[in-house]
């Protein structure tokens, strides 16, 4: 049986049935918000866009709350509360069970920072108890809306499974930038109004930074680490560097994870000018011939940091955010106020087996140790 891409009805329709959700679904603790990141997240890291279901075990999905929960278990305190701090509540009553046992894994382990704990004994035992909550509690109410239940993005597959029906990703990963815009608005006002959270929430508007964007002190290892592997020169614009910003190659408004391996250093200018557009031919050239010749480099430095370092699932997310690029007709920043169509030549890099992936030029790290 030939399987295609849902056509535009069916999107709207998928669509309609998200806002719905959001509109007429039970939140009672976060959960929810963190499942639809999840689907959306493994859709974009493992998922194709021919409309084929996509199955998925509870234990991936375990390994996804893991990471966007992390750093929520460390105290936060506004500038108002000052004198108050404490882990924000995710639940209207008891605080989330996934929550706590992240909490307790920390206390023991004493591990700093999330790449660690993926590393140490002990989390596959955390990770079997985060996952056996995400079956028990998120999946088996996220479809519940309205008064009734509708099935429109996965059913259970036997034990431990799920299924994404089809074309259920390719809809998560077209419109992955929309779904974590909304979720992400939903999340945090479900932690301000929250009662429990009213003691140590202030005037501040920094909620969306501290749940969802990397600490100051892991960017500024993983500044200090590409210094020393790629020299001093602008990724790219490839002048002399002196102030440096770590910036997301994909760009974080379209891809909100950080991968060690997706970080390059910029002038502050360029990284203004090139703001939330993707690169140029030549800057991506540049960058996967990157990743080609210094990925257990990169790796290393990310571990230190704390950030994911797989190789794998940042070509993945580069080639999807690509492709979609090419869907909407996009331009990609070549220089400030310069730009160029998004073509299938982008897409051919990708491609190991290319010749057009062969590297061109000595890559940056490599031209920095010459």
């Amino acid at each position: 049986m030939t399987v295609t891409a849902p056509g535009p009805d069916a999107q709207l329709l998928f669509l309609t049935k998200l806002q719905r959700l959001f509109a007429e679904g039970d939140f009672t603790a976060t959960y929810k918000f963190a499942l639809l990141m999840a689907l959306a997240d493994l859709s974009v890291e493992l998922g194709a866009d021919d409309g084929r279901e996509l199955v998925l075990t509870t234990r991936q999905l375990g390994r996804q709350f893991i990471g966007l929960y992390w750093n929520h278990t460390l105290p936060y305190s506004s500038g108002r509360a000052a004198c108050s701090s404490g882990v924000l509540a995710q639940n209207k009553g008891t605080q989330a069970a996934v929550l706590t046992a992240i909490e307790a894994f920390r206390n023991t382990s004493r591990v700093p920072t999330l790449m660690a704990a993926i590393r140490h004994p002990s989390f596959d035992a955390l990770l079997g108890k985060v996952s056996a909550t995400v079956s028990a509690q998120p999946l088996t109410y996220l479809q519940n809306f309205g008064g009734g239940t509708d099935e429109f993005i996965y059913a259970r597959a036997g034990r431990g499974q799920i299924r994404l029906k089809p074309g259920v990703a390719y809809c998560l990963r077209r419109f992955y930038p929309l779904l974590q815009q909304l979720t992400r608005t939903h999340w945090i006002s479900h932690i301000k109004g929250n009662r429990l959270n009213t003691p140590l929430l202030g005037e501040t508007d920094d909620l969306e930074a501290f749940l969802f964007a990397p600490s100051r002190k892991a960017l500024g290892i993983m500044e200090a680490g590409l210094r020393k592997l790629d020299g001093t020169r602008c990724f790219y614009c490839r002048e002399s560097l002196a102030e440096a910003d770590v910036d997301h190659y994909i760009p974080f408004s379209l891809y909100p994870r950080e991968h060690a391996h997706n970080f390059v250093l910029a002038h502050p200018a360029c990284n203004r000018s090139k703001s939330d557009t993707l690169a140029a031919l030549p800057h991506l050239e540049r960058w996967l011939d990157r990743i080609e010749q210094c990925s257990d480099a990169l790796a290393e430095i990310g571990t230190e940091a704390g950030f994911l370092t797989d190789e794998q699932v940042t070509l993945q997310v580069g080639a999807w955010a690509y492709t979609n690029g090419i869907a909407a007709g996009g331009q990609a920043w070549l220089a400030p106020k310069h730009y160029q169509a998004i073509s299938p030549s982008y897409l051919r890099l990708f491609s190991a087996q290319s010749p057009v992936h062969a590297p061109t030029q000595v890559p940056t790290c490599l031209a920095a140790e010459a």
